[in-house]
């Protein structure tokens, strides 16, 4: 519904005679030209991975704790079988509060975002500011998003080569 609305703005501002100056930047482009970038995915990738192996091991030990149960369930006492049934519950317990903290909304995961993805992106946004005002653009796209798409854009208007160059990098 945003996009809706922000498209119809757009067009009713472009058609109502104000001469606006727009250009377009692709960030997935540009992301893959910043090494620090990759180097910081790869790092996220490599917490998620060793996160999600612990816990899969843990949900493994639960599987061959409920196996054992239910092999020696008819000879243990109703005391044993409650203490085992309690002893698998806490596992699987453990284990959720495991993925919660690593995986949940504000949890390990997300952390580690913020402190690695997060001052990229703040780089980028505040290149793509000054190259806005350098060009003295009034609006600048993402073609590299889902959120809003440009069916054609005139490769003269493309910002990206700037907003590298702005970070520091050369393609």
């Amino acid at each position: 519904m945003k996009k809706i609305v922000l498209l119809i703005g757009l067009v009713f501002l472009m058609m109502s005679g104000f001469s606006q100056k727009f250009g377009y930047v692709d960030t997935e482009y540009i992301l893959k030209n910043i090494p620090t970038f990759d180097a910081s995915q790869k790092k996220l990738d490599q917490y998620s991975e060793d996160w999600q192996k612990e816990i899969e091991d843990i949900y493994a030990d639960i599987d061959q704790m409920y196996k054992e149960y239910q092999a020696e369930k008819v000879l243990l006492t109703d005391e044993l079988r409650v203490k085992r049934e309690n002893a698998i519950i806490a596992r699987e317990k453990e284990a959720k509060d495991l993925q919660k903290k690593y995986f949940g909304q504000e949890g390990e995961l997300f952390v580690k975002r913020q402190e690695l993805i997060k001052p990229i992106q703040d780089d980028i946004y505040n290149a793509i500011k000054e190259v806005a005002a350098a060009a003295n653009l009034d609006f600048i796209f993402d073609s590299g998003s889902s959120s809003i798409n440009i069916l054609f854009a005139n490769p003269k208007y493309d910002r990206s080569d700037d907003v590298l160059e702005k970070l520091g990098y050369k393609n």
